[in-house]
């Protein structure tokens, strides 16, 4: 049995940090490892426990909200991931923590199976996103006036999901290099280079050229 996702969870609520710890650790390969209320005690303990995966709230009280906690974390870690777990699902603050390098954005509401999935998409590189915010991420890709194609619109809202190549291309019925040649153009059109920022570029509305 491989070794289980040790997670380390930043939240000013204690409360919300007690439920999301009992809610993970009921899964046998999730293990959370440390909690932090503020920015501060998040680097500090990404530092000493060295967790495989950041959940992050967005708002973390009078101090660094989770934007620049994140920030900060991957700055220092860049091959630590950073999921934001909030309570928020405007375009703005989903456009924010994907800048700041967040991995993936799931909302407090969502269920069990979702918080899971995302945990375990996110510590093998897979940016993931909640429906209701990847729904809103279609609506903008399928835009009359985006330089996408519909099959790259649609490509790319599957992107926001976490879909890897494979799987793209078996959603889609195409191979897989054909999945890569279509992101090539997604990412030429929207001038981007990674998955995380065309997921970024179009939530801010900017897929027309």
């Amino acid at each position: 049995m491989s070794d289980p996702i040790t997670v380390l969870l930043v939240d000013d609520h204690h409360v919300v940090r007690a439920g999301l710890r009992a809610l993970l650790d009921s899964q046998p390969d999730i293990s959370v490892v440390g909690e932090a209320g503020t920015a501060d005690e998040a680097l500090d303990a990404v530092g000493r426990l060295a967790p495989a995966l950041v959940v992050m709230d967005l708002e973390l009280g009078a101090g660094e909200d989770g934007v620049a906690a994140t920030r900060r974390i991957r700055a220092a870690h860049p091959d630590l991931p950073v999921l934001v777990f909030s309570a928020y699902d405007t375009d703005a603050d989903v456009v924010r923590v994907v800048d700041a390098g967040a991995i993936g954005y799931v909302l407090k509401d969502a269920p069990p199976a979702e918080i899971f999935s995302a945990v375990r998409g996110a510590v093998v590189g897979r940016s993931v996103l909640s429906p209701p915010v990847a729904s809103r991420l279609m609506q903008q890709a399928q835009n009359p006036g985006s330089a996408l194609t519909p099959r790259e619109a649609e490509l790319l809202t599957l992107l926001a999901q976490g879909l890897s190549n494979r799987e793209l291309g078996r959603r889609l019925f195409i191979s897989e290099a054909t999945v890569k040649t279509h992101l090539a153009h997604v990412y030429a059109k929207l001038g981007v280079e990674s998955r995380a920022a065309a997921v970024a570029h179009a939530l801010r509305g900017q897929t027309v050229r």
